[in-house]
């Protein structure tokens, strides 16, 4: 019995439509990347395990997908680590390679081992997928593209003032207007955990606050209480859990409560460097909106945080996000090269625009002319036409098989082609071409030249 195909959960395939759509937000995103002066890389699809391990925190690596080694992998694991069947002692064993998890690590990798070709400040772009082991559900695959820009070599602030703007240039491009840019910076989160006495659960406590929003103050509370943050701690967070109003509003509020943190204070300085600067800029479409709960849950931020959120109504996860990291490429070994870095999410991104009808009628490049197939003499005239409209960048093609009339109209239908050229014998022997609107059914009678001028 023949195998029933199917491919893993959390991938898919895409039809022509679908890529057509992909490739707009791909060739907008490509553009105002280039826009504002990045420049593009590509990485390996998998890195050596080591270079992706520890990056992420315990959740991440649990995420990442590992490459077993190539042929009897098992030969080499000793009798008392296979008999303990402890998965972290047999996993580093077995497999040396690991499918890449987002792209900045790599990014980071990159610029260690090519630092003696770049020009710093390095301002790249890259886009490519990347492998996550998650529990697939709306918005959320195991494989995924991302749309990565990042800065390094530089630790100004405008680097940040300039990505809200991309942000918002892009966005604005897609027609997706509304989007809120949420910024945090984790100098206020380390602030925050001085002040409740959580210093040495720092990641534990911002991987619980970045929960909030999904699942509610209380879970958050129990969370902490789980990982040792004392009830007199979590008893001063009450106010950043109601924390509202406006950017100006709510930095006067974290003043009050960060009084006594010098990190802290330093936090609140940066964003309202940010926000002045973007006020006096001022934004097309988007919305900039402080979320001190902000945190992303990942090690490797040490500064501003972003987060986008699809606008109101549209009922979907975090559609970019990124942040500064101030010494990622010291895991590597080049120590003190500060960098900053965003990801616009293509797949929810897509999603988004879909539910809005947003996508542009015209995103698939569809042939423009269809010819018609009466037979051998008339389709090697029509390919000698068909020749010079691709000269002249006209998309056309022949209809490969002389069959029936009506089953060649029925496929310029269903692939939605605005014309069709009959060549029969008449049109043979006048060296002309009769043109068909698909939609009106008005027939026209063409030189060569005429239907090239028409068709333009």
């Amino acid at each position: 019995m023949a195998q029933k195909p199917s491919i893993p959960k959390g991938t898919r395939d895409f039809n022509p439509e679908q890529v057509a759509r992909r490739n707009y937000i791909f060739n907008t995103i490509k553009q105002s990347f280039e826009t504002f002066g990045f420049q593009p890389i590509e990485t390996p699809s998998f890195e050596n395990s080591e270079t992706l391990m520890g990056k992420y925190g315990d959740e991440g690596d649990r995420l990442i997908f590992k490459i077993l080694n190539s042929g009897d992998f098992l030969s080499k694991v000793e009798n008392g680590i296979y008999e303990s069947k402890d998965s972290q002692k047999i996993t580093p064993k077995i497999s040396e390679k690991a499918l890449r998890y987002d792209l900045t690590v790599p990014f980071a990798r990159y610029v260690v081992q090519h630092q003696n070709e770049i020009e710093f400040p390095f301002k790249r772009y890259q886009i490519q997928p990347v492998w996550r082991a998650d529990r697939p559900q709306k918005g959320r695959f195991r494989e995924f593209y991302q749309c990565d820009a990042d800065v390094v070599g530089s630790n100004s602030l405008w680097q940040e003032v300039e990505f809200i703007q991309l942000y918002d240039t892009v966005f604005t491009a897609l027609k997706l207007e509304g989007v809120i840019i949420k910024i945090n910076n984790r100098k206020v989160l380390s602030g925050i955990a001085e002040v409740i006495g959580a210093q040495d659960k720092l990641i534990d406590f911002t991987i619980a606050l970045d929960k909030l929003d999904k699942i509610g103050e209380e879970k958050v509370k129990e969370e902490m209480l789980g990982k040792g943050i004392s009830e007199d701690g979590i008893a001063k967070l009450r106010p950043l859990f109601s924390l509202s109003g406006s950017f100006e509003s709510q930095i006067e509020s974290l003043k009050t409560i960060l009084s006594s943190s010098k990190e802290g204070k330093q936090g609140i300085e940066e964003l309202e460097f940010v926000s002045k600067a973007i006020k006096d800029l001022g934004l097309q479409t988007a919305k900039l909106q402080l979320d001190v709960t902000l945190a992303r849950g990942l090690n490797y931020y040490t500064g501003a945080i972003f987060e986008v959120a699809a606008p109101e109504g549209v009922d979907m996860g975090s559609i970019g996000g990124g942040g500064r990291y101030d010494d990622l490429t010291g895991i590597f070994g080049l120590k003190d090269v500060s960098g900053i870095g965003i990801s616009f999410g293509l797949d929810r991104i897509y999603l988004v625009l879909e539910e809005l009808d947003l996508f542009p009628e015209t995103v698939m490049n569809n042939i423009e002319v269809l010819f018609i197939n009466f037979g051998e003499r008339e389709a090697l005239y029509s390919l000698k036409a068909i020749k010079r409209l691709r000269q002249k960048d006209i998309a056309a093609e022949l209809y490969p098989d002389d069959a029936k009339m009506k089953k060649q109209m029925n496929y310029a239908n269903k692939r939605n082609i605005p014309f069709v050229v009959l060549v029969g014998e008449k049109e043979l022997n006048s060296q002309v071409f009769t043109l068909k609107n698909m939609k009106s059914g008005e027939q026209f009678e063409l030189s060569l030249d005429q239907l090239i001028s028409y068709l333009k």
